[in-house]
């Protein structure tokens, strides 16, 4: 076992937030060395962003941009810091982070507790360069104009990340996942592109997979007409698909992990199917091997992103769904992950 991954192990024995703590105290302090070389069949280009290898950090993990020095060296494509509100907040109380060993999962309410907008540009501003990095903006929880909010972090943090994702769709702020409908969404979004004003740094949108067909396609179109350049899908799920063993399973909270698996492939392939190739998706969601990174490829994604199973597997997951991937796409004849994905934009 690499010494990350008996790293990982140990912290597992703690409480779930005792040890993300930890984990990203170690990640600033620990001096790690790079990750080799990507084979380069990995290389991609994402919204005009160019990734070594289409292997992401979901947001959630360094939700202040505390360690993205660490972060940079584990062998990621890119790594998305946040969820960041304009006003620091506490988020719920206590305990909101619990493991579900048996069913490699995770649930969390965490409720985007973060140190606020202006902490977390500072660290922006001193970021390592050899990783693109993510911003994922929410929203403050007592604000009642919450498009407002995104419209504060969009100006904020102008050319200090290489992407911003608008996260409307955590299960843990009230309101928040409402602006997923049409006219809430066509309000934001009009709003978002208006403040851009000629920036060209790339605005990702991330969705809940707890949504029908039909509404993933009205996302899709609205992420059209307000120039959205990629969409995430997706977040974590509110449903408890039968068959859950953890004692801890009714946790309220939003679920992740192996469960979120055919939940959060069917979300994508209705963004595919709405998609039709006119926007580029990123899958997030029970992503736990390079055949299940492979499948979400073979769907339409063009990135797939990680987070609950580096908690069971070890920072070593990265590199071994990295050469796995390599391997399938060579095997079925691929060249790119674009040509893989059927994406051609």
């Amino acid at each position: 076992m690499a010494l990350n991954d008996l790293a990982a192990a140990l912290l597992r024995q703690l409480d779930p937030e005792v040890a993300h703590g930890l984990a990203i105290r170690a990640l600033q302090s620990v001096p790690l060395p790079a990750a080799p070389a990507d084979d380069a069949i990995l290389h991609t280009t994402v919204a005009g962003l160019d990734l070594p290898n289409p292997i992401g950090l979901a947001a959630g993990l360094d939700k202040n941009g505390e360690a993205l020095g660490g972060l940079a060296r584990l062998g990621f494509g890119f790594v998305e810091c946040g969820s960041v509100t304009p006003l620091a907040q506490p988020g719920n109380p206590r305990p909101r982070l619990f493991r579900l060993a048996e069913d490699r999962a995770i649930i969390n309410r965490m409720g985007f507790n973060n140190l606020g907008l202006e902490a977390f540009a500072a660290r922006l501003q001193k970021r390592p360069r050899t990783v693109v990095v993510g911003a994922n903006l929410g929203a403050n929880k007592d604000t009642e104009d919450k498009a407002a909010d995104y419209v504060t972090g969009l100006k904020r943090l102008r050319g200090l990340s290489d992407y911003v994702t608008v996260n409307v769709s955590s299960p843990n702020t009230p309101g928040l996942r409402a602006l997923q409908g049409r006219a809430a969404l066509d309000d934001l979004l009009g709003r978002l592109h208006e403040a851009r004003a000629g920036d060209p740094t790339p605005v990702f949108l991330k969705v809940a997979p707890d949504l029908t067909a039909d509404e993933i396609a009205l996302i899709v179109e609205a992420s059209l007409d307000h120039r959205i350049d990629a969409l995430i899908v997706s977040n974590t799920t509110l449903d408890r698909p039968a068959g859950l063993h953890s004692r801890d399973r009714d946790e309220a909270g939003g679920l992740s992990g192996a469960p979120l698996k055919a939940r959060a492939m069917q979300a994508l392939n209705a963004a595919a199917a709405a998609s039709a190739g006119r926007l580029p998706l990123i899958a997030v969601g029970g992503i736990d091997s390079g055949a299940e990174a492979y499948a979400r490829i073979r769907a339409g994604a063009v990135a797939v992103q990680l987070y609950s199973a580096l908690i069971y597997e070890g920072p070593g997951l990265i590199a071994r769904i990295k050469r796995d991937l390599a391997a399938r796409m060579r095997a079925d004849g691929f060249s790119t992950v674009s040509q893989a994905a059927g994406f051609s934009r």
